[in-house]
């Protein structure tokens, strides 16, 4: 596993940009690639005005172990054009269990086009060919900007904007978060260094959706969440 990641523009090493959240899906996405070590990585965390940073502040405890070298981009501000979104607006936070008509107040409008495009162009800066996200299929059908269709335009986009291709790579397109937990557990992953929880406590709050779906993922898995909950 390479965590060398001095950077050096000169160096002939293939280099991948990955949008790291701290979340569950990106944290078993980045020991993935780093495992099958086919090129440096280079993770880009985005504060797009969440309500609370326990995910970034997850990603840099991971980063800093891993010795990789984290960018973390601050773009509070844009959650002036969000406030459709509980995540980034005044609505509470939606609890049950992750169905459109439930969470769909969690969609942040237009959110993956715009931090995809923010990590092409690091890519292109650095001279990375490809960037990876943590889509999955539990995301499909309440979050357009994760689903096939809007995964294989953006690439096709993304292979004719700058001088040099870089692709779109999105692993767990078709995975369902149990078979991402599945990976990660092969691997001997400790989630306790992850954060899924909407609300931004000291706990883990049990009862919004993320959390549902996350604990739904562990019962799947015969496994149990290192995280602590409140409930």
């Amino acid at each position: 596993m390479n965590t060398d990641n001095s950077f050096n523009r000169s160096a002939p090493q293939q280099r991948a940009v990955i949008i790291y959240s701290g979340g569950m899906d990106s944290f078993t996405l980045l020991h993935k690639i780093l495992k099958e070590d086919k090129a440096l990585l280079f993770p880009l965390c985005i504060d797009y005005g969440q309500k609370h940073n326990k995910e970034i502040l997850a990603a840099r405890r991971v980063c800093d172990n891993l010795r990789l070298p984290l960018k973390i981009l601050n773009l509070q501000h844009i959650n002036q054009l969000f406030s459709s979104s509980s995540l980034t607006g005044s609505q509470q936070i939606p609890e049950g269990t992750y169905n459109e008509d439930n969470m769909r107040s969690t969609v942040v409008p237009n959110r993956n086009m715009i931090l995809l495009s923010l990590a092409i162009g690091y890519a292109a800066d650095i001279g990375a060919q490809q960037v990876y996200y943590g889509a999955h299929s539990g995301d499909h059908a309440l979050y357009p900007d994760c689903r096939p269709a809007f995964v294989e335009a953006m690439n096709t986009v993304s292979k004719i904007a700058n001088y040099e291709p870089i692709s779109i790579e999105v692993p767990f397109l078709h995975f369902t978060k149990g078979q991402i937990l599945s990976e990660g557990l092969a691997m001997g992953l400790n989630y306790q260094d992850t954060w899924t929880c909407y609300n931004g406590r000291s706990k883990a709050c049990g009862h919004c959706g993320a959390c549902q779906e996350r604990l739904e993922a562990f019962a799947t898995n015969n496994a149990v969440d290192p995280v602590e909950y409140e409930a």
